[in-house]
């Protein structure tokens, strides 16, 4: 008998998966995945946190932990693009 086989009459262990499994090449990101990650309201992972939506209507309901933007982004009414931060000439403003 091989030992990777698993035992006759035993079921093989489940595979672990992730709560929300991050997009790698092999795996598309969906829409509503692309949609979270361009919005205004996206909080990056960072500090051992998970990335989540910072929007003061969402967060109360969907939390910081495990959010999932499949339900929650894709016909979001929050929804605003994420704003390119505009350089600053340092002689427009002294202090």
């Amino acid at each position: 008998m091989d030992p990777q086989s698993p035992a006759p009459g035993r079921d093989r262990p489940a595979a672990a998966t992730s709560p929300t499994p991050s997009p790698t090449s092999d795996q598309p990101a969906s829409a509503s995945f692309i949609r979270f990650r361009s919005c205004r309201w996206y909080q990056p992972a960072e500090n051992g946190n998970a990335e989540f939506c910072t929007h003061r209507e969402v967060k109360p309901y969907a939390g910081t932990t495990g959010f999932d933007p499949d339900p929650w982004c894709p016909d979001c009414q929050y929804y605003k693009l994420r704003r390119a931060p505009k350089k600053r000439n340092p002689d427009d403003y002294s202090y």
